[in-house]
């Protein structure tokens, strides 16, 4: 009670921007969306609502959250370290030495609070629809955790057109409604439903003078990639040259923008594949899911508008604010090319297919490989799953209410945690209490209200580890380890605001900064009970093999059965060749 008391007591003396009422929050986090996957972060995809967005508030270039789903949506609603919050990486991606010691559960940890059980107790309506991937038991669900109202998926994906499970691991997608099990209607398309509902929860109590906290929670653009075809066909013609220009394109693209400085380096990552050595078949194929990606980009921008016009038409548009990021990087991988023929006889059991002609339309499984999710990683290296940039610094937009001198662009190293504490102090709702872990972000608030270009010191260290590959960020540095099969599994050190593409290693030439900063990270995973990963750790690799565990019965009849057929049809073959 005191530690509150006092929190009230300093949000009084704080600077904030005075406010008629306690302003709506929307939040709405796109799913694998790359840096520059957006037009106001210098995309060539188009997003006029983003746009808007990003006119109307500040577009924050040094944003940064966990390089996979699930532990950067822990942080964005807990403001608490994703190895304190229970979900240090995905339930699906975690090793047996792991599971259930330290808090690696792979799910939300009650011992923490979100920020809709907060403003909650604020006097907020609080809803949210879409991808939770937080737990599924009846604990865990939203309607326990602070929601009033939710509509969501609880898996890690699923299919855009229907019911449907993305991998084998899961038997159906699994969808809760206000903490029931959910049937989607026969006509679906994920960005539209999810949009749907959250129009239709603010307006099940709009008019009781309450402000509401909406948390809009996308598919897209997480894989299977897919979109109605006329979105796919305005980018039929745009990706013809390839992944390696597509980088090329949007790093000067970034650089004009002023998203990155002009020193900044391009590196080509060991991963991507060289273009001009595929055939013209592959080519035309290659391109044609970066359209559907590209299309699905603009797809979901289509309703958040929808979201956006509905609020201007309830009166509700001036006061509220819209923070909008992505989860993480975009994703490399390919599920076809990584598992082969078993994943491809699962997807025809599934009804799913890779036929050009309907590439990313319904019954469609497209993914952009590594190649690809390189460019819309551009100018930054790596991508989902890794600790370098292209990983884990996204897109972010904060606007509307409580945005002074709009239109700016911040550089402020800013991270995921950082929501929670901004969104306490503009609406006015008090912290989690003493039993619970406390939010170790910074709050947004100073630059927001254009009063500081930071809200981190030079000697303040930031930590972070997911799956083996680790990093910390301390003034303009970053210290960073990625493991193979795309890192090397030893730490770098780069200057991440002269060089964010990471191009330049400053561990050889700045060897005490290098030691400081080691000293800084052990001290993170110390304190944060970080374990280490086992030898050989890959996290797709792993989620592979979860797959076949948490349908190992299945398999084994299935060898079974075709252990039968093949050995009996020699059986009988050789009884034929004797008779």
């Amino acid at each position: 009670m005191l530690r509150r008391t006092l929190y009230c007591g300093l949000l009084l003396m704080a600077p904030v921007l005075a406010q008629a009422a306690p302003p709506n929050i929307v939040l709405i986090l796109a799913d694998d969306l790359g840096f520059t996957d957006i037009q106001p972060f210098a995309s060539e995809i188009a997003t006029p609502s983003l746009a808007a967005l990003a006119d109307n508030g500040i577009r924050f270039t040094n944003h940064h959250v966990a390089a996979s789903c699930a532990p950067t949506r822990a942080m964005l609603l807990t403001g608490v370290d994703s190895h304190l919050n229970g979900v240090p990486n995905i339930p699906e991606a975690m090793p047996p030495s792991q599971r259930g010691r330290n808090g690696y559960d792979g799910v939300l940890s009650h011992r923490v609070q979100t920020v809709a059980t907060l403003l909650r107790e604020h006097g907020y309506h609080t809803y949210v629809s879409g991808k939770w991937h937080l737990g599924k038991d009846a604990s865990r669900l939203p309607d326990q955790r602070g929601f009033e109202r939710s509509v969501i998926l609880a898996d890690s994906g699923a299919d855009n057109w229907s019911q449907r499970p993305y991998l084998p691991m899961y038997r159906t997608a699994q969808w809760y409604k206000d903490g029931q099990p959910h049937q989607l209607p026969n006509e679906f398309y994920s960005s539209e439903y999810i949009v749907d509902q959250a129009i239709a929860q603010i307006d099940s109590q709009h008019g009781d003078g309450q402000p509401f906290f909406s948390y809009v929670a996308f598919q897209a653009v997480h894989i299977p990639v897919q979109v109605p075809a006329a979105y796919r066909a305005m980018y039929e013609s745009h990706y013809q040259q390839g992944w390696s220009a597509l980088r090329e394109q949007r790093y000067r693209a970034a650089v004009a923008a002023g998203l990155v400085p002009p020193s900044t380096a391009l590196t080509a990552m060991n991963s991507t594949a060289d273009w001009m050595a595929l055939s013209n078949a592959q080519q035309r194929d290659w391109a044609r899911r970066m359209a559907v990606y590209a299309g699905m980009v603009q797809a979901m921008d289509h309703h958040i508008g929808r979201l956006v016009e509905h609020l201007k038409t309830l009166g509700e548009y001036d006061n509220t604010v819209f923070v909008f990021m992505s989860d993480n990087g975009p994703e490399p991988a390919d599920p076809v090319a990584r598992f082969g023929l078993p994943f491809v006889l699962w997807m025809k059991a599934m009804g799913f297919n890779t036929d050009y002609g309907t590439l990313g339309e319904r019954d469609s499984y497209v993914v952009i490989g590594p190649g690809f999710a390189s460019a819309a990683a551009s100018p930054l290296s790596y991508y989902k799953y890794y600790a370098g940039e292209g990983g884990l610094r996204v897109p972010m937009i904060i606007a509307g209410a409580g945005v002074a001198a709009p239109g700016r662009q911040s550089p402020a190293l800013t991270h995921v945690t950082d929501i929670v504490p901004t969104l306490l102090d503009l609406s006015g709702a008090a912290p989690p209490g003493d039993d619970y872990y406390q939010p170790s972000g910074k709050s947004l608030l100073p630059v927001l209200a254009d009063q500081r270009e930071r809200v981190r010191g030079e000697d303040d260290a930031l930590g972070y580890e997911l799956g083996g590959n680790a990093a910390l960020f301390k003034g303009d540095y970053k210290l960073v380890k990625n493991l193979p099969p795309a890192g090397d599994g030893r730490w770098h050190l780069y200057n991440i605001v002269s060089d964010p593409g990471e191009s330049r290693d400053l561990s050889e030439s700045m060897p005490e900064r290098l030691a400081a900063m080691l000293a800084d990270y052990e001290d993170y995973a110390r304190r944060n009970g970080v374990l280490a990963v086992p030898d050989g750790y890959d996290q797709l690799q792993q989620v592979s093999w979860n797959s076949i565990m948490a349908r190992k019965t299945e398999w084994l009849s299935a060898g079974l059965l075709l252990f039968v057929l093949v050995y009996g049809g020699l059986l009988w073959r050789r009884k034929r060749l004797r008779g």
